[in-house]
């Protein structure tokens, strides 16, 4: 506890949290739950995308990322222009004075340092030099906390990102390839170390034994399009995607299967509505998930998980339920080899329904011997997370001689 003379750290959290991403908010769920353990003394507020759902959710004072609220709309018009551009000048002022106020500020998770999904660099990465840069400018540390990063072609996305990484207080990353893409874009990462996903921090809801007649199959679908290098072909990458996926989920119903279809953000609706309308049988429903809690006691219910989002993947992979991961990304690859499942993996740009049914019989037949597997997996994860916090406490909340929650620490 925090005695009388002691001034409470105040600690802010900041990213794309509350904005219908559920891998996003688990991290945030993960990183609130270690301050409520570990340092519950901690005044605690968010910087983020949605604030109200943040505020109302998790109990805690949230503020609005950004000033222009049509941020994340396609700017055509002169007034729509104008309101961006005068957005990211106040965006400049708000992030410093928000800043300033915080001994602490934590990433959590999530991939802000690479661009495997469609970027502009003037949207999030533009927000995130202001938090590391006003971080430095005020002695606030700054720490990005197991992130995903990938190399980034875009030169304006890649050089702001690269500047964020090197001004941040703290790195760690939720896999090896991150550090080894940081490294490659010149930051040095001596000091940074590897960790799991933050989500698997998240408590498990229990699972049950399969037994009796195959059981239900949960497929996570994805608006998937490609990457920031894919605009061009953007429509063909989806339109290849759904139609894959559309055909493995009929296949599946034509054996006689239950499917359960779930998302791992709000954008990922209409893909559920393509199916449903295609498929078009009672086997085929959908789940409406508000978290990724949400989202694991779906796929502990579950025989067999088949997904694309990420966090989808680590939802499954927790609660022990064999996957086979829809790969969009080498971080679907990491995630699938870390847990032992590396031959379970197909790609989410050239879904090939027939290889993928082939796949997954062969998962349900390994069924029994891959659930172990996980389960020593999910061991070794937790301890590996134990760590993360421990470094996390010991970088940024040091004790002080007086006996203060922190104490100002030369950056690297």
């Amino acid at each position: 506890m925090t005695s009388a003379d002691e001034t409470p750290v105040r600690v802010g959290v900041f990213g794309l949290l509350g904005s219908g991403n559920l891998g996003n908010d688990g991290s945030l769920e993960a990183v609130l739950g270690y301050l409520r353990a570990e340092h519950p003394e901690a005044v605690v507020d968010a910087l983020c995308g949605g604030p109200e759902v943040v505020a109302a959710r998790y109990g805690i004072p949230a503020t609005r990322l950004h000033w222009y609220r049509g941020e994340y709309r396609t700017a055509s018009r002169a007034g729509a222009i104008a309101g961006k551009a005068l957005g990211k000048l106040a965006d400049a002022f708000r992030t410093a004075a928000w800043v300033r106020r915080h001994d602490v500020v934590i990433v959590p998770g999530m991939g802000v340092l690479e661009a495997t999904l469609p970027l502009r660099p003037w949207g999030f990465p533009y927000s995130l030099f202001l938090l590391c840069a006003t971080g430095r400018l005020f002695g606030t540390h700054v720490a990005l906390v197991g992130v995903g990063a990938a190399a980034i072609g875009d030169r304006p996305t890649r050089a702001l990102v690269r500047r964020s990484a090197r001004l941040a207080t703290y790195r760690s990353y939720r896999d090896a390839l991150s550090r080894d893409a940081m490294r490659a874009m010149g930051v040095d990462t001596a000091r940074d170390e590897v960790y799991p996903d933050l989500a698997f921090a998240l408590p498990t809801p229990s699972a049950g034994t399969p037994s009796g007649p195959p059981g239900p199959v949960c497929v996570g679908v994805m608006a998937f399009h490609g990457g920031n290098d894919d605009r061009a072909r953007a429509e063909e990458i989806h339109r290849r995607y759904l139609d894959g996926t559309t055909r493995f989920v009929r296949a599946l119903v034509e054996d006689g299967r239950p499917v359960r279809l779930l998302i791992g953000d709000a954008c990922d609706a209409p893909v559920v509505t393509a199916i449903l309308d295609a498929v078009d049988s009672p086997l085929v429903t959908a789940a409406e998930a508000a978290s990724l809690t949400d989202l694991m006691k779906e796929m502990a219910a579950a025989d067999t998980v088949v997904a694309t989002r990420y966090h989808n993947l680590i939802c499954a992979l927790k609660v022990g339920t064999p996957t086979l991961a829809l790969s969009y990304a080498a971080k679907s690859d990491a995630l699938m080899d870390r847990m032992g499942l590396d031959a379970y993996c197909h790609p989410a740009r050239e879904v090939d329904p027939d290889r993928l049914l082939e796949q997954f019989r062969e998962l349900e037949k390994q069924s029994a011997e891959l659930r172990r597997t996980l389960a020593e997996r999910n061991l070794v994860v937790a301890r590996q997370l134990e760590d993360q916090f421990t470094a996390l406490t010991a970088a940024l909340f040091p004790a002080t001689d007086h006996g203060h929650a922190r104490t100002r620490q030369e950056t690297p």
